[in-house]
């Protein structure tokens, strides 16, 4: 079973490879939400992404022999880069599944790492199996963007960083696409302390952890359709899945208004430039303020890798609806 352990060791393994990304919070944000808030900028890991510590663990623990012939797996983007990236640092041939609608820029930053990039449709295709014929041919290890463990742990030294950093957090609310950070965090909050409240954030559009938590099994949804695009599953990964059974202490869903509104949030107040699924957490803290337990509250704001055209459409639009002061009480509702 994933334990802290497995938090602090990748941590060791990460320490001289991955960046400790910054912990802001905002003087003027605090005291608008009454509280102090903290936001982890792994929209400045490497990769643009938290991505990386979970990939990148997950290479260091291969046999040696399975690593030298190299990797596959499957992502809308960030894994595949981080997959990329760790591959490159280990010097071994790297294969990334993508949805053929993928940002550019998540596409040219794989290509620029020289990974092979083998294309899905994300509405008819079958990723899994296609991952699964790739590896089988070329005897390719898989690894997952979520569903392993070594991927999950590497995913929770965000959390164990954060904790380090500020003891006296009482929740983390963490974006949920896969479920490995959001498992692997619940799994560092829990070591740190046990009555530290982890909430999952996803879109409402792509609600199939909300739906198999609720169930008490995993359920599946149609493709979904989000402007962040990184969570958009279709079911939750079963390794993290099961972990965020036990260990998380809610799920908030967030619709698109409000994640495009977190972006502006982030921009003005961190001068952050985060991806839609980066910001889904913040979103989280918006609309669901008042279920979150008194006192100190870190969120993580997961990656950056935005495609610039749409980015700046989003954010002025966002930008100028935040100038309403009708809407920024729904937002803060």
């Amino acid at each position: 079973m994933l334990s802290i352990h497995h938090v602090l060791n990748a941590a060791d393994r990460l320490r001289k490879v991955a960046a400790c990304t910054p912990l802001l919070t905002s003087a003027a944000l605090n005291e608008q939400l009454g509280r102090p808030v903290w936001v982890k900028a792994e929209n400045q890991q490497v990769t643009g992404s938290f991505k990386f510590r979970g990939a990148y663990n997950a290479l260091a623990t291969l046999d040696r022999e399975d690593r030298r012939r190299g990797v596959i797996g499957a992502s809308s983007g960030n894994h595949a880069t981080a997959l990329a990236r760790a591959a490159e640092h280990f010097e071994v041939p790297a294969v990334v599944v993508v949805p053929d609608d993928m940002p550019e820029v998540k596409r040219q930053a794989i290509t620029d790492l020289g990974a092979r990039i083998v294309s899905y449709d994300r509405r008819s295709g079958r990723r899994d199996a296609l991952v699964h014929q790739l590896a089988h041919g070329k005897r390719l290890a898989i690894v997952p963007s979520a569903n392993h463990e070594q991927v999950i742990a590497g995913a929770g030294t965000v959390g164990w960083e954060m904790l380090e950093e500020v003891p006296s957090l009482r929740s983390l609310l963490v974006p949920v696409g896969g479920g490995g950070l959001a498992a692997g965090t619940a799994v560092a909050a829990c070591g740190h302390d046990p009555s530290l409240k982890v909430v999952g954030v996803e879109p409402a559009a792509a609600n199939d952890t909300a739906r198999s938590l609720s169930a008490g099994q995993l359920i599946s949804i149609p493709p979904p359709v989000t402007i962040a695009d990184g969570l958009g599953h279709s079911e939750p990964a079963r390794i993290p899945f099961e972990i965020n059974q036990r260990l998380l202490a809610d799920v908030v869903t967030v619709p698109e208004e409000a994640i495009a509104a977190a972006m502006a949030y982030l921009f003005r107040h961190f001068r952050l430039v985060v991806e839609p699924s980066g910001a889904v957490a913040f979103a989280g803290l918006l609309q669901s303020l008042d279920r979150l337990p008194s006192g100190p509250v870190g969120v993580v704001v997961s990656g950056g890798n935005v495609d610039w055209g749409i980015y700046k459409t989003q954010l002025d639009h966002a930008m100028t609806r935040m100038e309403t002061p009708a809407h920024a009480a729904a937002v803060l509702h």
